[in-house]
């Protein structure tokens, strides 16, 4: 606390005595280098419309640069445009487009080199190798800006917005498109990402590992191409986002693998291949979920365990469950399957018949993809007789106790 109070107190102490610098064709400064070079602590430089072919602009004191009728920062594919290499810099109200293309440095519209503090909002960034870059920064925040690429190739383009080794983030508001993956983490922790939008993205349009104790609250991932990884990481929460039409051979709408004591709750999982697939879990809680129309509702593998499964919607999926192996350490309890046939005498809104919702096509899928053939075949029809009359074919407890008659509805 002590060490955030500090420069607060500085901040507050130098931007009393700032001034205004403008920057325009006629104004009293006519590149915004120049005015830079002249800048103290904490002044803001007010940048006037027009196109500004400056080059590598680096910012290296505390500064506002602000944008006035979204001024054009043009990097001419050969420069990244801004690079921060200060605390307490704000980047404000931009045009960002063109930046350089290098992929060993990893170029983009703007890039803070470990430095606090750091605001960038309300931008619009177009057309650069990677987006937002922040490397080594605590307590930045990245707010409302508005992100598109136009990559068609993985290995060409960087991500919309990339965060590594750092911390207390806030991602908030930010519209990301055509990049590599939408939103990159890697050993990112304490961080908020809340109400984006990753779509059409070439790859992920979220992906984080190694990224402890963050929330990603009411984000919305769409039509990316492989949906969304976490990878590697402990005590996330994952609340009230949607996961929609992420479609391909190897696609989902959340992949979780090697993950501990997360939460996943809320949210909605729509028209994907596979709405959620598990792998090397442990102790996740999935609860409150929609899973609707997805070739696979979940997939959830034998290497998981003690992860709790209730109170979610499966509703129009092809296969509402699938797993790898026969031994199950999970718990089903309290969810909706639009395929239970049980009967509620007492009508207290639950089965009294316990649900099985592994199918026994499902299992000869998941060891052999090309039985998909088969699908909706007389075949299928007596596959599924046969495991009615001879419930053992499939892991016995496999099995939803206390199935619900009726879809949940949630607060």
């Amino acid at each position: 606390m002590h060490r955030l109070f500090l420069p607060l107190l500085l901040m507050m102490h130098f931007s009393s005595n700032a001034k205004r610098l403008d920057v325009g064709r006629d104004k009293t400064y006519k590149s915004i280098k120049t005015a830079l070079s002249v800048a103290r602590a904490f002044d803001t430089i007010l940048v006037f419309s027009g196109t500004y072919k400056e080059g590598n602009i680096v910012v290296s004191r505390p500064v506002i640069l602000l944008g006035k009728d979204l001024p054009i920062l043009d990097g001419q594919k050969k420069y990244e445009i801004i690079s921060i290499r200060s605390h307490f810099v704000t980047i404000k109200g931009f045009q960002l487009q063109h930046s350089g293309v290098a992929t060993l440095d990893d170029p983009g519209a703007i890039k803070v080199y470990d430095h606090n503090f750091i605001t960038i909002s309300d931008n619009v960034l177009e057309d650069n190798f990677f987006g937002i870059y922040i490397q080594y920064g605590k307590h930045c925040t990245i707010k409302n800006n508005k992100i598109r690429a136009y990559g068609d190739q993985e290995q060409l383009i960087g991500n919309g917005i990339h965060c590594w080794k750092s911390e207390k983030l806030t991602i908030v508001g930010n519209t990301v498109q055509g990049h590599r993956d939408g939103i990159y983490f890697e050993f990112v922790t304490h961080s908020l990402i809340k109400q984006n939008i990753s779509k059409f993205n070439i790859r992920y349009g979220l992906h984080f590992m190694f990224s402890n104790d963050d929330d990603y609250i009411e984000n919305t991932f769409h039509n990316n191409g492989a949906g969304v990884a976490v990878m590697f990481t402990n005590r996330v929460k994952m609340l009230n986002n949607v996961f929609e039409e992420n479609w391909g051979d190897a696609a989902y709408g959340l992949m979780l693998k090697e993950i501990s004591d997360a939460e996943i709750r809320g949210n909605r999982f729509s028209k994907n291949t596979t709405g959620i697939y598990m792998e090397g879990t442990n102790r996740v809680v999935v609860k409150n979920n929609e899973l609707i129309s997805n070739g696979w509702g979940m997939k959830i593998q034998a290497s998981c365990m003690d992860n709790t499964i209730n109170y979610n919607n499966f509703v129009g999926n092809t296969f509402d469950i699938s797993t790898n192996g026969d031994l199950v350490l999970n718990n089903f309890d309290n969810n909706y399957w639009d395929k239970y046939e049980g009967y509620d005498l007492n009508r207290n809104g639950t089965g009294d018949v316990p649900y099985h919702p592994l199918s026994l096509f499902s299992v000869i899928v998941e060891n052999n993809n090309s039985a998909m053939l088969l699908f909706r075949s007389t075949m299928t029809s007596l596959l599924d007789k046969s495991e009615k009359m001879i419930p053992s074919l499939t892991p016995s407890n496999f099995v939803d106790n206390s199935p619900r008659m009726y879809r949940l509805k949630y607060d």
